[in-house]
């Protein structure tokens, strides 16, 4: 077999960027290790940057999110029993998210490209990706027991922090950057009636909390969890009571419980990979950075890099301009650690480092106190969280 553009992975990235090109005759096939129905039931976040919106009408992929998804032109902030409203809308000229859960997303590209013939590999084994300084790239894979060469012009690497194509380059030909953090999320799903119409990010003494959504009907709620903390001994009346008492006492009052749908702890992780080039590889998404959620941008981010690997493609093939190559991990990276800084700065504002009251929880009370009293305070926080504009390649 023969492509223009290989993409590994087909998650939300490498589902748009394959929607995007082929609708500008740009030739591609995705490789994915797991099942369609497997991709389909990861739980993940689902608050969209007016940008990734932006980026999903362009592909043609807007029906069911204009229809199901909810536009938020706001978010809480809620420190102990304070509430603070962030005006995303009102300090940003405009700017809005849309809350429209990742899977919905899939689902709607894997539905698309169905439609337009375009061609995905699911439980495509031993994913080996070849030739990438060469002007002959091309992938290897096995299948029913066979295996098989994809050759190809470029690949995408679209296939997470855990994939192959990260892995492909040469240690001595990228450098880590990486920040661990001493806690995790531990989140519930259930088909319960959001507490409130928009998102509350709660600073607690007994640890961060959020709540969320995906729906009218479905909830989504998290509580800040010591890394050694396992799901199993969180049963969901454990949960409940302990992010009432996360919450202010009004939104707790409200607060409609119910069995969860699926329960999961997430450590939390900044991490970033330069550059995100070798060759004829490209790495989008998660296999090039990882943010903590505090901020919203990881499925955002990857959409920012899709929107430079697709406008690059489309450069390169229709009007020959190769010369764009070696601007893309730059490009990306700009927007990246910007995304990176306002995570980092989300995440140490609202969870607890220490059971002490020490010097860094004064400055976590002063550094909210200033933001939440300052309408510069607010607007940086608003134009971070809607999404800051996507880099030219030039």
């Amino acid at each position: 077999m023969k492509t223009q553009v290989a993409i590994i992975g087909a998650g939300p990235s490498g589902l748009l960027l394959g929607q995007l090109l082929s609708r500008q005759g740009i030739d591609n096939i995705i490789l994915e290790r797991k099942s369609g129905e497997y991709v389909l039931g990861r739980i993940r976040a689902g608050v969209l940057e007016q940008g990734m919106v932006d980026l999903l009408r362009e592909a043609g992929v807007d029906k069911r999110m204009d229809e199901e998804g909810e536009v938020h032109d706001g978010v809480e902030l809620a420190l102990d029993n304070r509430r603070v409203r962030v005006d995303l809308a009102g300090l940003t000229g405009g700017k809005t998210v849309m809350v429209y859960g990742q899977t919905e997303v899939t689902r709607d590209l894997m539905e698309a490209r169905e439609v337009i013939g375009g061609r995905t590999i699911y439980e495509a084994d031993n994913v080996q990706p070849h030739g990438l300084e060469s002007d002959s790239p091309y992938i290897t894979y096995e299948k029913d027991g066979e295996t098989h060469r994809l050759d190809c012009d470029y690949v995408a690497g679209c296939d997470g922090f855990h994939g192959v194509s990260r892995k492909s380059i040469p240690a001595d030909r990228i450098k880590e950057f990486e920040k661990v953090y001493p806690f995790g999320w531990l989140g519930l799903l259930s088909d319960t009636p959001p507490v409130a119409d928009e998102l509350i990010y709660a600073r607690h003494e007994r640890g961060f909390a959020l709540c969320s959504m995906r729906s009218s009907t479905r909830s989504r709620y998290y509580i800040q969890v010591g890394l050694d903390e396992k799901v199993e001994d969180w049963s969901d009346e454990r949960f409940w009571e302990e992010l009432k008492r996360r919450i202010p006492d009004e939104v707790a009052e409200k607060l409609v419980t119910g069995p969860s749908l699926e329960k999961s702890i997430a450590p939390l992780r900044s991490f970033v990979v330069e550059p995100m080039q070798y060759g004829r590889l490209f790495l989008v998404g998660d296999s090039a950075h990882i943010v903590p959620p505090t901020g919203a941008k990881g499925l955002n981010l990857a959409a920012s890099d899709v929107n430079t690997l697709y406008r690059l493609m489309v450069q390169v093939y229709q009007k020959g301009r190769t010369d764009l190559i070696p601007n893309y991990s730059a490009t990306c990276l700009k927007r990246i650690w910007k995304a990176e800084r306002f995570s980092w700065w989300m995440t140490s504002m609202l969870h607890k480092f220490s059971e002490e009251d020490d010097f860094n929880t004064r400055m976590q009370q002063a550094e909210l106190d200033y933001v939440t009293s300052s309408e510069a305070g607010l607007t940086t926080i608003a134009e971070n969280y809607v999404g800051l504009p996507y880099e030219s390649l030039e």
